[in-house]
């Protein structure tokens, strides 16, 4: 998806970057910018494949505090990068479309997330310019 957005955007002061990184690798790509939106995939227990959710970090507060060092996810990693006083994002919006399966990978997207995709391409590009 991130491809479908660069091909709208004709702006030097916006970034796009794709990456698969999770956690404090996450944190790595985000440091700096002012703002940041994500777009990711989910899975949760009633959601329909395809159903897109425009979520912020603090959607995730329930999933902060985790049993091991190695499992830091998005939250954990905005509370560390604020404790070091790295320059973070002050506004970080998540695009999340739901998937049948988060656990296997594919080159393809699935036919109903693939429907989604310029309906997620607006949001974002709504959400740049808003």
């Amino acid at each position: 998806m991130a491809q479908e957005v660069r091909k709208k955007l004709d702006d030097p002061r916006i970034t796009v970057s794709e990456t698969s990184a999770a956690g404090l690798r996450l944190l790595d790509s985000i440091v700096g910018y002012d703002k940041v939106i994500i777009i990711d995939a989910i899975q949760t227990k009633k959601g329909q494949a395809g159903q897109i959710y425009r979520m912020k970090p603090e959607d995730f507060s329930f999933a902060k505090h985790l049993s091991s060092p190695h499992q830091i996810n998005l939250v954990t990693a905005l509370e560390l990068g604020k404790t070091l006083h790295l320059v973070m994002p002050q506004e970080i919006t998540i695009f999340a479309v739901e998937a049948r399966d988060v656990s296997n990978f594919g080159e393809r997207c699935t036919p109903q997330v693939e429907r989604v995709i310029p309906e997620v391409v607006k949001m974002v590009l709504e959400e740049l310019v808003g």
